[in-house]
């Protein structure tokens, strides 16, 4: 899903980013989830995060992306998503270890059908109708 462009958009500096076990840098690290390599090379953001394939994430980032200030080290699944008010999706990752939740920006290679299977997973439960009516 491409970006709009905006007047207020924000710019995302580099950071290098410690990708290996020892603290080495690279160019591509193996997902947690699905144990492709991905390149830490994303269209649309200055770091990837995520699997492009299927999403998934690992839990090293405190506060800052790029940071690897969490201890954690948990596989974060992609249970949701959100958008900014420029219209920027944003995949809402939830820790299997700690239970932490974090938004990360999606990119431009990130796999379309598992975002929309993500999107449309609230309209797939049978209990929406109900839990609407009832809130009313």
């Amino acid at each position: 899903m491409p970006r709009r462009k905006s007047r207020n958009a924000r710019a995302q500096r580099r950071k290098d980013v410690l990708h290996g076990p020892g603290g080495e840098t690279g160019d591509a690290f193996r997902c947690v989830g699905c144990r492709m390599a991905v390149s830490v090379v994303a269209p649309g953001t200055a770091h990837r995060n995520h699997c492009p394939h299927c999403l998934a994430s690992r839990h090293v980032d405190g506060r800052i992306p790029g940071d690897r200030a969490s201890s954690c080290g948990g596989r974060m699944t992609a249970v949701s998503l959100t958008a900014r008010d420029d219209g920027e999706w944003l995949l809402v990752h939830q820790c299997a270890a700690c239970g932490a939740l974090k938004a990360n920006r999606i990119a431009g290679d990130d796999n379309a059908l598992a975002l929309m299977r993500i999107a449309v997973r609230p309209l797939a439960d049978p209990r929406l109708g109900r839990r609407a009516l009832l809130a009313l």
